[in-house]
């Protein structure tokens, strides 16, 4: 049965709200009326929109309903209930229950009905794209027609959650640089604008030249507090220019492309995006998806857009029957070792298995690399700070030294 939202008045006045499943929208005022409930409002949960809660028009505002972690925790939930011999309809029930948003409960409601009504349920998925994305759902479909869907939803649940845990550890490698650097700014700038200008009205009134260094930095100072705003305006102009550069196609695979010949952060790009290329893809292979199939939804999931490019044009020659490791090592963007286990996979029949060890040494190699990195710009960013802050700090002190060679 389908589910509707409701909103009602109780005896003493007061307003609930909730889901309830009904033939009509007529059926479910019945059971409000039966509950001594008086029916104000009641709409069908028909799609993600209004499973979200609000129009279709507020699509870009609202925030997902499921964020990563809390995704992955749930796709564990139900693998858990449907492998333990729970049928789906209780099993989405159960965690409909559960859920302590208001918005996962309407999702979920929307969910169970849409199987209640005989759909499959990757179909049901389908009409919540921004929360199930088409790896997700084509892993569920494979479950489904193999009738392995508990074993499958595992599997995704742990590729979930070893996604999520790289990213984590990536975001954690590179936090502590750029909360440096971000203060070192502050800091610097508050210097330069402020206490140079402080100190040198001091010496505004001595006829002594400046030394060279005080000069300079006074002219610095004098720069930014004229034209700091015209500075920031330029660079907010040109985030915005880059931003809209990167939506066109064409623009941003030469960008992409540019970031992976990067000396440090391009082959952590490129290492990322074959991890989780390659994880994907196992993934798929060892859920029963179609090479081809899994191909292109494996290559749907890079965010470097000049690797995608390769991934589909490794998609159209393994169609043309290439095998797929000679695919992969045509395309020098993605590292060999993708490669050489992808032909170990095909030469022993267990590609998925291959390909899933390749993710796994790719992920430590990226998650190594990263923590070199930010070991060795922590030191290099404090170093380069405490340099700034010496010059500007000799800038201030030079008029003073020079005051008391003049005086003695």
């Amino acid at each position: 049965m389908p589910a509707y939202r409701f909103e009602a008045l109780d005896a003493s006045g007061k307003t609930q709200s909730g889901l309830l499943e009904g033939d009509s929208a007529r059926a479910v005022r019945a059971q409000l009326r039966a509950r001594s409930l008086v029916p104000l409002e009641v709409s069908p949960v028909t799609s993600e929109s209004e499973a979200s809660g609000n129009g279709a028009g507020a699509s870009l505002l609202r925030r997902r309903v499921f964020t990563a972690t809390t995704l992955a925790v749930w796709t564990r939930q139900l693998a858990g209930l449907v492998a333990a011999g729970l049928p789906l309809e209780r099993a989405l029930t159960a965690l409909a229950d559960e859920a302590e948003e208001p918005r996962q409960r309407e999702l979920l409601a929307h969910l169970r009905a849409e199987v209640n009504a005989g759909s499959p349920f990757a179909r049901a998925l389908s009409g919540a794209p921004r929360e199930f994305d088409e790896v997700y759902r084509a892993v569920v479909a494979a479950g489904e027609q193999s009738g392995q869907l508990g074993r499958v939803l595992e599997r995704l649940a742990d590729d979930l959650e070893e996604r999520q845990a790289l990213k984590a550890k990536l975001i954690g490698a590179t936090l502590y640089p750029a909360i440096v650097s971000v203060v070192a700014v502050v800091i610097v700038i508050f210097l330069v604008t402020y206490v140079v200008p402080q100190v040198a009205q001091v010496f505004a009134g001595s006829k002594k030249a400046l030394p060279l260094l005080t000069s300079a930095m006074l002219a610095i100072s004098a720069f930014l507090r004229q034209w700091g705003w015209a500075l920031l305006l330029a660079l907010i102009g040109a985030g915005t220019a880059l931003v809209l550069m990167r939506r066109n196609e064409a623009t941003r695979e030469r960008l992409d492309a540019a970031v992976l010949r990067l000396p440090l952060f391009g082959r952590l790009a490129r290492g990322y995006n074959a991890a989780r290329f390659a994880g994907t893809l196992a993934m798929l292979a060892g859920s029963g998806v179609p090479i081809l199939k899994a191909l292109q939804a494996a290559a749907e999931t890079l965010s470097n857009r000049a690797m995608r490019a390769d991934a589909m044009e490794a998609l159209v020659q393994v169609r043309e029957g290439a095998p797929l490791a000679s695919a992969l090592a045509a395309k020098k963007r993605f590292p060999g070792l993708l490669a050489m286990f992808a032909r170990l996979g095909e030469q022993t029949g267990e590609l998925p298995l291959m390909l899933q060890r390749a993710a796994t040494q790719l992920g430590a190699e990226v998650q190594r690399r990263a923590m070199q990195t930010a070991t060795i710009l922590e030191p290099l960013l404090i170093v380069g700070m405490g340099g700034i802050v010496m010059v500007i700090v000799l800038a201030v002190l030079l008029p003073i030294i020079q005051l008391n060679t003049f005086v003695k």
